[in-house]
């Protein structure tokens, strides 16, 4: 019976997996899978799934079977009935909801975008090993003796044998009642990649905007964090200045000055100089914007981003989202200075939501 169960199981997760491969597109798109992500796993409604299941029907309810049919009479309640009448108790349909990984919704992502895996760079494939104390022995040296466990194995044996006196309690361990900490060597793997994601929070992104870069940002972390051991993230905004925040404020900040791009590349360049080595990181940059830029600051950006940032990352993706108040101008700026010759140079633009899988394949599909 175990058997057959866990047979079943199976052909029914494969059947979820080829109904989310049916509607990847929809839900790259769909912002409201983020809210249902959890600490490994995200819920995912899937559509038209039915669990097979037994349905009884009402004795002498009438229809065809049952006595004499007219033409034209439903062999059951059509849809047009549903939601008519008085308040009923019966269940009404439901969309079902199943629980998928991280890790086999990148790699479903991967399969329908065709992305490459990456050959990661310097100490992403290497683990150390450290000691955890997780378990108990009999023998050890004194100097990890476990007093507690001792004392009660001692106290156990002595009660079992007769010889505890509980009016003059004297508790004397022997060898056989030494307890010791023990230890097995867990893998510890290198935080391998760091992602570092910039964004223009002045008044010309709205919240609209944001939340392309957010629903994007979610699957670029799912597929990396597949490749990886252990990937960092860190986030920079700007508007005329840029500081380093955290994912909440990332997302939620939105103010009213100008836009000076290279106000954000400083900080980027900063951040990999002082915590990210470039020969020992797997560095990726994702960059937002509507596309404004003080005039005078694109000469200052673009070298930032030559000289600095272009040479130790292993990607910079810009990915323009439009919007009715950006200039939309910056993309054009970079496509001039450094055409199709750069690499490692990723240029997108994001009309709306429907542009999010095309822009996700253009960023992860040089498996780098």
């Amino acid at each position: 019976m175990a058997t057959r169960i866990e047979r079943d199981a199976t052909r029914f997760h494969h059947i979820v997996r080829g109904k989310i491969r049916e509607n990847m597109r929809k839900y790259v798109t769909h912002g409201e899978m983020i809210g249902r992500k959890g600490r490994d796993i995200v819920s995912i409604p899937v559509p038209q799934l039915d669990v097979p299941r037994f349905r009884f029907g009402k004795n002498k309810s009438g229809g065809v079977g049952q006595g004499e049919g007219e033409p034209g009479q439903p062999v059951a309640r059509g849809d047009d009935e549903a939601g008519q009448g008085a308040a009923g108790s019966d269940p009404g349909a439901h969309v079902l909801e199943v629980d998928v990984t991280l890790e086999e919704l990148a790699d479903i992502l991967g399969d329908e975008l065709c992305l490459p895996r990456i050959e990661p760079k310097g100490d992403a494939n290497i683990s150390e090993e450290h000691a955890r104390y997780n378990s108990i022995r009999r023998t050890g040296p004194e100097s990890l003796r476990h007093f507690k466990r001792t004392y009660v194995q001692a106290l156990r044996r002595q009660i079992s044998t007769g010889v505890y006196n509980h009016q003059k309690p004297r508790i004397v361990p022997v060898r056989d009642d030494m307890r010791y900490r023990s230890w097995t060597n867990v893998p510890e793997p290198h935080a391998s990649a760091v992602i570092i994601y910039m964004m223009d929070v002045s008044g010309s992104m709205t919240d609209e905007q944001k939340e392309i870069v957010r629903t994007e940002a979610f699957w670029i972390d799912a597929w990396l964090q597949r490749q990886y051991q252990g990937v960092e993230r860190r986030y920079i905004i700007h508007d005329a200045a840029a500081k380093e925040v955290d994912e909440e404020t990332f997302y939620h900040t939105r103010e009213s000055g100008g836009t000076r791009i290279s106000s954000a590349y400083r900080v980027a360049i900063d951040l990999i100089e002082e915590h990210f080595p470039k020969s020992q990181w797997n560095i990726y940059c994702f960059q937002f914007s509507d596309g404004d830029n003080w005039g005078e600051d694109n000469k200052e950006s673009l070298r930032m981003l030559e000289d600095h940032l272009l040479t130790g990352c292993n990607l910079f993706c810009y990915g323009q989202v439009e919007s009715p108040y950006g200039s939309g101008d910056y993309i054009h700026s970079l496509q001039s200075r450094f055409g199709d010759e750069c690499e490692n140079l990723i240029l997108s633009e994001i009309e709306n939501k429907d542009g999010i899988y095309e822009s996700i394949r253009s960023f992860l599909g040089t498996g780098k």
